[in-house]
């Protein structure tokens, strides 16, 4: 049967489309806990930084290509828990190249990896290094082209030069999400740069 007009959700994925973040940063507030539960029952026994790490990433995804979706073919939270099935099978991947171990779905992947990434609160990456020396209006208008939900987070550590944990602070954050946006907003606003500097 077809569906007769649209729902919340569909009116958001629409805006979204045009580029409003506000609509999308609904999205992601409307679905965020049903994806946490979703990617603990795929792969069990998953500590809470990974289960964060997905789940961002998965939104990451699905604004990257909110273009593609298909409304008619199926709906947001399907496509968005395929995105995220990927993304965790591809963790997976990742955990048992570093591990040079096998690692199931239902194994736990915490006790098994070395590779969490622990970024220090002093410590500087060579992006940050390279954003400090750029035009802090470049900077600003590559931040304001992030989703909502990564933008303050990057604006506080890249431009206001915050420590992860005074973020968690002024924000009310758990830790682990503020160094799993910071981390998705460096990678977007690196494929911005690649993307402008092609242009």
């Amino acid at each position: 049967m077809e569906r007769i007009g649209l729902t919340p959700t569909d009116e958001l994925v629409r805006r979204a489309v045009i580029g409003d973040s506000r609509a999308f940063e609904q999205l992601w507030n409307n679905h965020i806990d049903d994806l946490r539960q979703f990617v603990r029952a795929t792969i069990r026994h998953i500590d809470d930084f990974y289960v964060e790490d997905i789940c961002s990433r998965s939104f990451q995804k699905a604004f990257m290509q909110i273009r593609t979706f298909d409304g008619s073919r199926s709906r947001f939270p399907t496509w968005l828990k395929t995105i995220a099935r990927n993304t965790a099978l591809d963790t997976v991947a990742q955990l048992q190249r570093a591990n040079r171990n096998y690692v199931s779905l239902d194994d736990n992947i915490v006790a098994r990896s070395k590779d969490i990434d622990s970024i220090c609160d002093g410590e500087i990456s060579a992006l940050e290094n390279i954003i400090s020396d750029e035009d802090r209006d470049r900077t600003r208008a590559c931040i304001e082209g992030l989703p909502s939900i990564y933008r303050e987070v990057a604006r506080l550590r890249l431009l206001d030069g915050l420590q992860y944990k005074e973020i968690a602070e002024e924000l009310g954050m758990e830790l682990n999400t503020v160094r799993t946006r910071i981390r998705r907003a460096k990678a977007m606003i690196e494929k911005i740069r690649r993307e402008n500097a092609v242009q």
